[in-house]
């Protein structure tokens, strides 16, 4: 899984990138103009995966991984002419995008529109990706006109129906809905594939608190898919020891590091879950899609199991917790084989039998 963080220049993107990554890139009160990507690679935090190396204590242990993109660049009305190839490709290749917008007030950091207002910077910064996807469409739109009359009849058909998608989806941007909100089928996914279209990813709204912003002041902004972060306090934090870390989090009443919570909320936009291998060579967390088949989850391990998939010896993890160990759950039959058709659940602790 790969999140882009996006957002104005001085929003704190960089700050929030070192928060969720426990890097310490170095941050600028201006912007240098260029299209530059820091890349870091996190574990996602899974108690489920602690417990069960601690059940069956493997020579090794592998949590899922989620990649962050902290992506310069995008300032407002940069997509009235078209993003830059660099910096269009640098948004295009993540998963979903986490849209920073600035809370904080800071006389140091100017704010490239003078006032903090995270509600109209959100609403901009959200019409600047429905604004690229409509210049996209517009070109592509124009190349289909010049040819739609040549090529084989398939090749007329085929671009008939790309024209009515693409004219359907210019109706729903014209009309300032992101497509993300708009109903396309897997056929018409594959047809956009290679577009680069912005609003069509998920997309996490952070706002980025200051140290002692009462936030209550932003709870009307929030959603299932809006995220508060203390930001430059969550990048302190990042850099200290666990132990102290706690310490600090309950000092300013934070549940949880926002490294958790963003990951979570960005499982679900994705409708993402996890499932479970054990043994005493490893441990490990792996990541599908919800509604994923036992087959295609053995794929996710090994092509090999996939092709010579038979069936999957299966347990619920907190099965396996109330029993306290594999034998005493196959002792009280709560293994059991599923085939080719059963859907793989979040927390599955999978056994794939197979033959090639």
């Amino acid at each position: 899984m790969e999140i882009g963080i996006i957002g104005l220049p001085n929003s704190g993107k960089t700050t929030i990138f070192n928060a969720l990554t426990r890097s310490d890139t170095a941050t600028a009160a201006f912007s240098s103009g260029q299209v530059e990507v820091h890349t870091a690679v996190v574990n996602v935090p899974d108690p489920r995966v602690d417990q069960l190396s601690a059940m069956f204590k493997p020579r090794k242990t592998t949590y899922a991984q989620v990649t962050y993109n902290d992506i310069a660049g995008l300032g407002q009305g940069a997509a009235r002419s078209g993003l830059s190839g660099a910096l269009l490709n640098a948004m295009a290749a993540n998963d979903a995008l986490m849209l920073v917008v600035r809370a904080f007030e800071d006389e140091n950091v100017p704010h490239p529109n003078q006032t903090v207002d995270p509600e109209r910077d959100l609403a901009a910064m959200e019409a600047e990706l429905i604004l690229s996807d409509m210049t996209i469409i517009d070109r592509r739109l124009e190349r289909l006109a010049g040819g739609k009359h040549r090529g084989t009849p398939e090749e007329r058909k085929r671009m008939a129906q790309e024209e009515a998608l693409l004219r359907r989806l210019m109706d729903a941007l014209e009309a300032e809905t992101p497509l993300r909100e708009v109903e396309i089928d897997e056929a018409e996914r594959k047809m956009l594939g290679g577009f680069g279209l912005l609003s069509l990813k998920p997309l996490l709204r952070v706002i980025n608190m200051g140290d002692e912003d009462d936030e209550a002041r932003f709870q009307h902004l929030l959603d299932d898919r809006t995220l508060l972060l203390r930001g430059r306090l969550e990048a302190e934090i990042a850099q200290m020891a666990p132990e102290e870390a706690t310490e600090f989090l309950a000092e300013f009443g934070i549940q949880e590091p926002g490294l958790n919570r963003a990951i979570r909320l960005c499982y679900a936009m994705l409708g993402l879950q996890s499932f479970f291998t054990v043994g005493e060579d490893e441990v490990r967390a792996w990541t599908v899609r919800r509604n994923t088949l036992a087959p295609e989850a053995a794929g996710v391990i090994h092509s090999d199991l996939q092709k010579g998939f038979i069936r999957a010896e299966t347990i619920a993890y907190e099965d396996l917790m109330a029993c306290g160990s594999m034998a005493e759950a196959r002792r009280q039959g709560k293994l059991r084989l599923e085939g080719k058709e059963y859907v793989v659940q979040d927390g599955d602790i999978l056994n794939i039998r197979f033959n090639v």
